[in-house]
């Protein structure tokens, strides 16, 4: 199965990576690295994936550079790092891991696809790095459960399939070493951002909501499903960079083993409670830690009361659903995340100012804060016009709360200040604006809310506060993508892969099948004929 995530159609703008060898070979340089296809219409290679790359070989570096682990010499490694990609269809992702890290022992090129790992090969030639990286024909997890035993795992693992990571996490949590890195991509981003909860709670343990804040929900349910593999084998997760990024979301996550810390997993989960009127969000934890130690130094692990919500919401007097579990601990290790920021050099990246900011963001963030608000919608729902999100922000931390913009969503919030005062505030700005009448539906939500009135109101203030506009925001990074082309995203899959062989079928077979419908019953044996 492949991994890049799309073939190309590819953009203007990146049409200068293409060129022809003498040999007739095409040639598209990204990085370090050349890859050689057979023609320009057989380039498996989608130039929107760099910053994945891009990204990823700064983390393992910097994850070599500063991790601690135990690397044994016994491995016969010279303290070189093993690492396998378990889907790497061309090998452009491996061949880059071997021409710009540092410190590197064994790659391991793993395809499902003979087409894919000859392509490895070749291209492993051709940028004299044979030596390096190994192409493996096979399945990727029947390959990672051949390397459970602690001289075999690998140092790093990197997952990016083309759909859901699922069915490789088990090997993977397995094959990958104490202390080890393990980095996953999901591109099932329909699935985990609610359009079918039912779905995603067969591939992933977890029900989906659709909600604004449901790219970070997302994430958080990637992590929910990497530490319940994990658990079964007395392992967890340390996640130190966590992302929803364009069209898919990227995790990079730490794996030990203990039993202790496992057992404080439940704590580091929960269920989301959202009003399916004004959106109000509620965590309710599946466990909870002591605050105090018995003898021993042990800790006790209680289970918490709920619902942390009526049956009706307080504010608008409609229902909830209820979503997850999710991963709602720490997305980011701000220590890890802050060496990486300041490892990064503009002339080894060509994606440097989106990685810039994108890390920069991710270490603004609130870290014990779960999931957003978008103050787009908060608008929409009171019927009021969209202020300066700084005037928002201001009001916020006037109030004494805590808050911070997302990676996720451009118009989004996090803060620890309850729902009860973001409808405050938005009371208070229909009065800072002057909107006294509200064009708003007899009982709908924003109307039950905006015709409250309680103390809090008269106390929010909207001056301008020092610390409203963050630095990344002062500084005009590059924070969010802009979509390069039409119809961008995933494309799709591989040639190679036998998944998209059986999917080119069943188009084929499916064409036209509306209009074959509406055949009349007299033409029926006639058309029967033509489409044989």
């Amino acid at each position: 199965m492949a991994s890049e995530n799309g073939q190309s159609k590819i953009p203007v703008c990146h049409k200068d990576r293409f060129t022809q060898n003498n040999d007739g070979w095409t040639v598209v340089k990204e990085g370090s690295a050349e890859v050689l296809f057979p023609s320009l219409n057989d380039v498996f290679y989608n130039p929107v994936q760099e910053f994945n790359r891009d990204l990823t070989i700064a983390v393992i570096q910097n994850f070599k550079d500063t991790s601690n682990s135990e690397k044994s010499e016994e491995k016969g490694d010279e303290g070189g790092v093993k690492i396998l990609e378990g889907l790497a269809a061309s090998g452009l992702r491996s061949i880059r891991f071997a021409k710009e890290l540092t410190g590197v022992a064994r790659i391991v090129a793993n395809d499902w696809s003979r087409q894919a790992v000859e392509s490895i090969e070749r291209n492993a030639e051709h940028n004299n790095v044979r030596h390096l990286v190994e192409p493996h024909n096979g399945d990727a997890a029947l390959l990672m459960y051949q390397h459970k035993s602690p001289k075999e795992k690998f140092d790093v693992i990197d997952l990016d399939p083309y759909g859901s990571p699922t069915p490789f996490l088990d090997g993977a949590v397995q094959a990958v070493a104490e202390g080890g890195l393990l980095c996953v991509t999901a591109t099932d981003m329909a699935v985990l951002c609610g359009n079918s909860p039912e779905t995603c709670y067969t591939k992933y343990g977890a029900i989906a909501l659709k909600t604004k804040s449901c790219h970070e929900f997302a994430v958080r349910i990637l992590l929910q499903c990497l530490e319940s593999h994990a658990n079964r084998y007395g392992r967890y997760i340390e996640p130190l960079l966590s992302l929803s990024i364009d069209f898919y979301c990227r995790v990079f996550v730490r794996v030990r083993s203990g039993q202790k810390e496992c057992k404080m997993s439940s704590s580091k989960l929960g269920h989301v409670y959202q009003c399916t009127g004004c959106e109000s969000l509620a965590i309710q934890p599946l466990g909870k830690l002591s605050d105090h130690r018995l003898g021993g130094g042990n800790i006790k692990y209680n289970l918490p009361t709920g619902p942390p919500v009526d049956k009706c919401c307080e504010f608008c007097n409609n229902s909830h659903h209820m979503g997850g579990p999710i991963w709602i601990n720490n997305l980011h290790h701000a220590v890890f995340v802050q060496s990486l920021l300041d490892s990064l050099t503009e002339e080894r990246f060509s994606t440097f100012p989106r990685m810039s900011g994108m890390i920069s963001m991710a270490l603004e963030e609130l870290e014990d804060v779960p999931l957003y608000y978008e103050l787009a919608r908060l608008c929409n729902i009171t019927k009021l016009s969209q202020g300066k999100m700084t005037l928002y922000i201001s009001a916020i931390l006037n109030a004494g709360y805590r808050v911070s913009l997302t990676h996720a969503n451009k118009h989004g919030i996090k803060t620890d200040a309850p729902p009860s005062f973001l409808w405050s505030m938005m009371r208070a700005w229909s009065k800072h604006i002057g909107k006294v009448k509200h064009n708003l539906n007899e009982g709908s939500p924003g109307l039950i809310i905006m015709t409250k009135q309680e103390e809090a109101d008269s106390k929010v203030c909207f001056d301008e506060h020092p610390d409203a506009n963050p630095e990344s925001r002062k500084k005009s990074l590059k924070r969010f993508q802009m979509n390069p082309e039409r119809n961008w995203g995933p494309k799709m899959r591989s040639k190679t892969s036998t998944l998209k062989q059986t999917e080119t079928f069943k188009r084929q077979r499916n064409q036209g099948k509306n209009a074959k419908k509406q055949v009349e019953p007299s033409d029926t044996k006639k058309a029967k004929v033509d489409i044989k």
